[in-house]
């Protein structure tokens, strides 16, 4: 059902914590309290050592409620949306509060449970009684598991046990599934797969083996030094591309929307969160689409204008954005979804950003349908684990080696990192959209075959190139860290990247790239 207005929705908890202090010198340097700092800590350098690793925990570990509820009456999902986008708020309050009180943790093994996890539950009760009512008002009904979907766990801070399930890289037995993909504008314009199993990095690299105290990053919440690998002795892992069959859609259509130079950000999400402000938690660039926030419908796509070259091109493309953790801030260092929720340094601008639709292996595509949503990836793997990972990091010269999930690359010089995505090209031939934002759309099976009398369409791929200055490796710490940004529970780890989309298309265009594509043309 296409849902034409979004109601608007306010999260029910007010954050309460201050954002990182920049503490100026008279050399003209900075000094970055860290954000994460307790009342009770001093800025002593000794002290906060000290404090970070007598600290037990990590991070806050939920189910994920929306990946849950995947038959929700179409009269519901606003209200629905809303609610989810309140327990998001709720898991974010809670992260902070354990990320704040390592003083009292320390002090008594219980504070953990009794003053954050056990308030979290009761209130997380009230809002999933609440889904349940909605549903059920509009003749729906609720999974009769959601009542044990309320519980929350504290992960620990131990490196080598904290990461969701997600298995540390750099064991060079570990080798990924064979369908991973390389980067998809390097791979002839063929499907590309959703791995079952993303790769782990293999390098061979000793991962920090425990010396890293605390989450690292320069705002505590990571990422640490085992989120990153030189690319150079990362293990091979890109599979050999599907054969074509005689059917095949060989063509490609590329649209130019520009990198996102004029900033147009925001830190909502309304495709996940429509009607919540903030409901990304985590700061997005957009292109593409001008007039997207959590507000806007699908009239206000119409009108939105676009940065794209082709002005029937008004389709939204948007991301979280990468940041520098050098010491550096920028202008959202102060606001919810930035600073104040463990997104800082600097936002990084892709010096490339490179939009393509492609073809079938198998056969023809059909056009996609007007206001179309995919997301691919998925923001929470550190507490999800990697089922829904869609994460592809390489290094330009690199990528139709290498492809990372788990880790981030440190490329040599004269490399710059690559960020790709390859979205689900089958459709179910019905939905703009599904309750957990994920059954209407799947990805071809190894075969580059659609499965369960899903359609395929034009895959949507996109290559996003930046200029980083490489990070150091010393003593199990990172310095000058990259990161996307992230809900602060996750840790910045690379395997949450994830990109959005919603397809809006004039003058016919939708067809006319579904026809370029199955004509076997290079189009744009």
């Amino acid at each position: 059902m296409v849902r034409n207005t979004r109601k608007r929705r306010m999260p029910l908890a007010t954050k309460a914590i201050a954002a990182s202090a920049a503490l100026a010198l008279g050399g003209g340097g900075l000094i970055w309290a860290n954000f994460y700092a307790s009342a009770h800590e001093s800025n002593d350098s000794t002290q906060n050592r000290t404090t970070s690793a007598a600290a037990q925990w990590a991070t806050i570990s939920c189910p994920d409620v929306g990946q849950k509820l995947t038959d929700v009456p179409g009269e519901a999902r606003n209200d629905v949306d809303g609610e989810l986008g309140n327990l998001d708020s709720q898991i974010t309050d809670a992260y902070q509060s354990l990320a704040t009180t390592r003083d009292a943790q320390a002090r008594d093994a219980s504070y953990v449970q009794n003053s954050i996890l056990q308030p979290l539950q009761d209130r997380r009760k009230v809002i999933l009684d609440r889904i349940r009512l909605e549903i059920t008002r509009v003749g729906g009904t609720a999974p009769q598991s959601l009542d044990t979907l309320a519980n929350c766990t504290a992960s620990p801070a131990d490196p080598s046990t904290r990461d969701g399930g997600q298995q540390q890289s750099g064991d060079p037995q570990q080798t990924g599934d064979p369908q991973q993909t390389g980067d998809p504008q390097q791979n002839g314009g063929e499907q590309q797969n959703q791995p079952s199993q993303p790769p782990q990095d293999g390098s061979g690299q000793q991962q920090g083996g425990g010396q890293q105290q605390g989450n690292g990053g320069q705002a505590g919440n990571g990422p640490n030094a085992a989120d990153f690998v030189d690319i150079t002795k990362a293990q091979a892992n890109v599979a050999a591309k599907p054969r074509r069959s005689g059917n095949a859609s060989t063509g490609t259509f590329t649209t130019k929307c520009g990198v996102n130079a004029n900033k147009n950000h925001n830190t909502d999400n309304v495709i996940v969160a429509p009607g919540v402000t903030n409901g990304a938690h985590h700061l997005h660039d957009y292109v593409g689409n001008q007039k997207v926030n959590a507000f806007s419908s699908n009239d206000t796509f119409l009108q939105g204008g676009t940065s794209c070259q082709n002005k029937n091109d008004l389709s939204s493309y948007y991301w979280p954005v990468v940041r520098v953790q050098d010491g550096s801030q920028d202008f959202d260092q102060n606001a919810d979804g930035g600073g104040k929720e463990g997104n800082v340094g600097k936002i990084l601008t892709p010096v490339q950003a490179q939009i393509k639709y492609v073809g079938s292996p198998t056969g023809k595509v059909t056009a996609m349908p007007q206001f179309l949503r995919i997301i691919t990836g998925d923001a929470k793997t550190t507490t999800n684990g990697l089922a829904n990972a869609n994460a592809h990091w390489s290094c330009t010269g690199f990528e139709n080696k290498v492809q990372l999930t788990t880790q981030y690359p440190i490329c040599p010089q004269g490399s710059n990192v690559v960020r790709s995505f390859a979205f689900q090209s089958c459709w179910d031939g019905q939905n703009i959209d599904s309750a957990n934002h994920r059954t209407h759309v799947a990805f071809a099976d190894a075969n580059g075959n659609c499965q369960n009398g899903f359609k395929a369409i034009p895959q949507l791929t996109m290559r996003l190139v930046y200029q980083v200055t490489p990070p150091t490796l010393e003593n199990g710490q990172v310095k000058n860290a990259y990161a996307v940004d992230g809900f602060p529970e996750q840790l910045h780890k690379p395997a949450t990247d994830h990109d959005d989309f919603i397809s809006v298309t004039t003058g016919g265009l939708a067809n006319k790239i579904a026809s370029c594509v199955n004509r076997g043309q290079r189009c744009q």
